[in-house]
């Protein structure tokens, strides 16, 4: 029922698709009176299936009007609150192909206890098998606070996240759990037999719901110690980062499966609602950068975990020297100057 329900529905948006697409028009309301009634009759959806289909090829379309838009058979279907309503914390009504159906559903603790706070529409989604509804939930954000001071934070690749204070959250149990998760598939895939087809389904997302989880940890480690004592949070700007950094051969492969707008992602939401503040700054000489006298090289990077500057001597960790500059850039909002004098940061003080 459902499965057919949402075959049908993207056979629609790829019907609306061929016409959007040669009207060369994402305007709502026109499509609407070029496909409304074709695609009711010939798809057999509802009237408010039909337009939640209309919109998503819209809006699909919006993103980049130089294609025509496809879309799977297994896609998302949207529903809104005309065509979907809740029943309690054992079903939910949807419209499908043969009317209203009452759906029994599950959720967690931590779903059940934010029934109250969903908004607006929800997509069904199909997983391995599994339906899914993915809903938006509103949650109340605190007032931010006027910060006494920043928590600069490199993110990087070896170590996920190093802060301002020296704190280190490495990123190797990501690494190695993705290495070997890695080969494993690779040795399943060349035997190509049913029980390693049966094997390869399970391990099928493992690796992204382990960096999704240790990401989360992360981002909340750092916005509770930013909220704690007051301080706002200083991350870079890393758009287009992959495009501007060269790496050795060896390392391009990690480069591209690092995930750094997730934990950026997640950092910025966490602390949205806790009312943490949250700059990003300019990532340019970051890690070249002596926060001591200022000086710019290099040089002051002689090696990827050592910082050195040559001009005055300065030294310690080149990523905790990196986070201390974003904490510097955000608070004087412009390049560092000379004038500030520090203390030598050692190893041991991580």
């Amino acid at each position: 029922m459902l499965c057919e329900t949402m075959k049908r529905f993207n056979e629609a948006c790829n019907r609306i698709a061929e016409t959007v697409f040669a009207m060369h028009s994402a305007n709502k309301v026109e499509i609407h009176k070029t496909v409304y009634y074709p695609v009711r009759e010939h798809f057999g959806l509802s009237s408010q299936l039909t337009i939640r289909a209309i919109s998503k090829v819209c809006e699909a379309y919006k993103r980049d009007k130089s294609i025509k838009p496809e879309f799977h058979l297994d896609g998302a279907i949207v529903y809104d609150q005309r065509i979907l309503s809740w029943k309690g914390l054992e079903k939910v009504s949807l419209i499908t192909l043969q009317g209203r159906q009452a759906i029994p559903i599950r959720f967690g603790e931590y779903q059940k206890a934010r029934l109250d706070r969903i908004r607006g529409q929800a997509d069904l989604i199909l997983v391995n098998g599994i339906f899914y509804l993915c809903v938006v939930v509103e949650v109340d954000e605190e007032t931010p606070y006027d910060p006494k001071g920043t928590l600069g934070v490199d993110l990087g690749i070896k170590y996920l996240a190093v802060d301002s204070d020296g704190e280190v959250h490495s990123g190797e149990q990501i690494n190695q759990t993705r290495e070997r998760l890695d080969s494993l598939k690779a040795r399943l895939q060349s035997k190509g037999t049913k029980s390693a087809k049966r094997h390869l389904k399970k391990l099928s997302g493992r690796t992204a719901r382990f960096s999704r989880d240790v990401n989360h940890c992360i981002s909340k480690h750092i916005v509770t110690k930013a909220k704690d004592t007051l301080r706002s949070i200083s991350l870079e700007d890393l758009q287009g980062i992959r495009s501007r950094v060269t790496v050795m051969k060896a390392q391009r492969r990690r480069l591209h499966t690092w995930n750094f707008g997730l934990l950026r992602t997640f950092v910025e939401y966490k602390a949205k609602v806790a009312g943490v503040p949250l700059v990003f700054v300019d990532p340019r000489n970051t890690s070249r950068t002596c926060p001591s006298c200022g000086h710019v090289s290099k040089a002051n990077r002689p090696t990827r975990d050592e910082f050195r500057c040559e001009s005055c001597g300065f030294a310690g960790p080149a990523d905790h020297i990196a986070a201390m500059n974003i904490a510097f850039r955000a608070e004087v909002n412009q390049p560092i100057v000379a004038g500030k004098h520090l203390t030598s940061v050692t190893s041991s003080g991580l």
